[in-house]
């Protein structure tokens, strides 16, 4: 259950752990690349999740990180392609 933090507003805790709570978890950012056809632009992704294009930008560089996702430049752009997991 979800709490809302007096000290961050905006911002839920969890009640029993009281850590804050992740407003767009991680695969929120896959499913918005699969929807999208497995490839598409930072901006674009942050529109399809409804993020700003920062956190869209961090979020795809986490799923760099853990492999899941790679980037091609694109001009002065990143198009970032889902990875195969066959």
């Amino acid at each position: 259950m979800a709490v809302q933090s007096p000290d961050m507003p905006g911002m839920d805790r969890d009640e029993e752990s009281g850590r804050y709570l992740e407003k767009y978890p991680i695969e929120e950012f896959v499913e918005a690349l699969e929807s999208l056809g497995g490839m598409a632009g930072t901006q674009e992704v942050a529109d399809e999740v409804g993020s700003s294009y920062q956190t869209a930008y961090y979020k795809l560089g986490d799923l760099e990180d853990e492999g899941r996702v790679h980037p091609r430049r694109v001009g002065s752009a990143n198009l970032w392609v889902l990875v195969d997991d066959e």
